[in-house]
């Protein structure tokens, strides 16, 4: 696996895209990102099950998504690609669907810019960037290249704002950036959906995995999407949005302890 030229991997320290590519029984990562991964699974034993929940998430919110007409996608945190990604499930309903992704993990560039490869009628780009830092994320010219923010845009924020600290300065320039039929969909975890005793060691986790998180309460992420007009059901755990498998195979609030929504601009 060669890293871009430029780019430098760390594997001797843990990243979440390549500790996420692990739960989700991926190859694309490194003994750091291992070793992190089951410190947090001895805290959390349901975290691949919680992986794969949020997986699900994203896929059904980008078929929702283009279902209603949105041709443009955000992204952010897009992960070591696992198939289907969000630009083939985009396209198989608008095949025109244009799609940037956005990442920070010379190994996520890597993969992207070989596997990401948009359909004839559609666009896709992979953009290396912080989303901590938005004004600069949203002045690229690759993203200006390929979405019209002048038009509705999809921003996908999927397990990724409880690893800043402020999640509402992310968010609230995104939004401010695109225009009303926009949609923010997002899926945050939460001390609320755990059990007492486990919510108890959620400094343990992080002491545990090397990559600060921020557990944040159902009342913070309804106040990131304040004055959006949320898509029934609204705020509710992970694997309860719009669940297409088997109910008796959907795993428990605890066990994917996450927080899904998306809401319309």
């Amino acid at each position: 696996m060669t890293a871009p030229r430029g780019f430098a991997i760390d594997t001797s320290v843990p990243h979440p895209a390549r500790r996420y590519n692990y739960w989700l029984g991926g190859k694309d990562n490194f003994a750091a990102d291992r070793e992190s991964g089951d410190k947090i699974a001895a805290v959390y034993p349901p975290i691949r099950i919680a992986a794969i929940a949020n997986r699900r998430f994203l896929e059904r919110a980008v078929a929702f998504l283009a279902g209603q007409g949105v041709s443009q996608f955000l992204d952010i945190g897009t992960g070591i690609p696992v198939s289907p990604n969000t630009h083939e499930i985009a396209q198989a309903i608008v095949p025109g669907a244009r799609v940037v992704y956005v990442d920070n993990d010379p190994i996520v560039l890597s993969h992207a810019r070989a596997l990401l490869t948009s359909g004839p009628g559609g666009r896709t780009a992979y953009i290396d960037a912080d989303m901590r830092d938005p004004a600069r994320l949203l002045a690229d010219g690759t993203l200006r290249d390929v979405l019209d923010l002048s038009r509705p845009v999809a921003i996908l924020l999927v397990s990724v704002l409880h690893f800043a600290p402020d999640a509402a300065g992310i968010v609230g320039p995104l939004l401010d950036a695109v225009p009303e039929g926009s949609y923010i969909a997002l899926t945050h975890l939460s001390k609320d959906l755990l059990s007492p005793e486990v919510a108890a060691q959620t400094d343990a986790v992080n002491q545990r995995s090397g990559v600060d998180m921020w557990f944040r309460g159902r009342d913070e992420i309804e106040g990131l999407v304040r004055g959006l007009e949320p898509v029934p059901p609204g705020i509710v755990p992970v694997a309860e949005w719009r669940p297409d498998d088997d109910p008796a195979e959907r795993p428990t609030a605890e066990q994917a302890s996450l927080f899904a929504v998306i809401a319309r601009k």
